[in-house]
């Protein structure tokens, strides 16, 4: 497959360059992922978050080993699991900046609730 004869093989050998490029990164943020769930997962409550980025992290780095044996042999079977597992790793992500976001605004609503029944007047002299 040096020289490309068709659309197919041009195709094949642009997305294997992506795919090349993109697999380092996919296989350090995975790990970084990992550990980072790791190191969450010390306390019981913090736990919570650790686990789905440990989950996150395997996730990214299966895609990572599906789309290098895409590369090698060209299976669109393997090219379909990396994007499944892709897949799966950014709806985790989703649903911890959901879960995130929801705590902020609850967070906010807190805070402000708080400083409505402060009395500010005790504290000028």
């Amino acid at each position: 497959m040096d020289t490309p004869n068709s659309v197919t093989d041009t195709t094949f050998l642009f997305r294997r360059d992506i795919i090349k490029k993109m697999n380092t990164d996919m296989r350090f943020v995975g790990i970084f992922s990992i550990i980072y769930g790791a190191l969450t997962c010390i306390g019981i409550v913090t736990a919570i978050i650790g686990i789905p980025y440990i989950i996150m992290g395997i996730r990214l780095r299966e895609s990572a080993d599906h789309f290098a044996r895409y590369i090698e042999l060209g299976d669109e079977m393997d090219l379909n699991m990396a994007l499944e597992k892709q897949q799966r790793y950014y709806f985790i992500s989703k649903v911890l900046v959901i879960i995130a976001l929801v705590f902020i605004l609850l967070y906010l609503i807190f805070i402000f609730v708080l400083l409505s029944f402060m009395n500010f007047s005790d504290f000028v002299s």
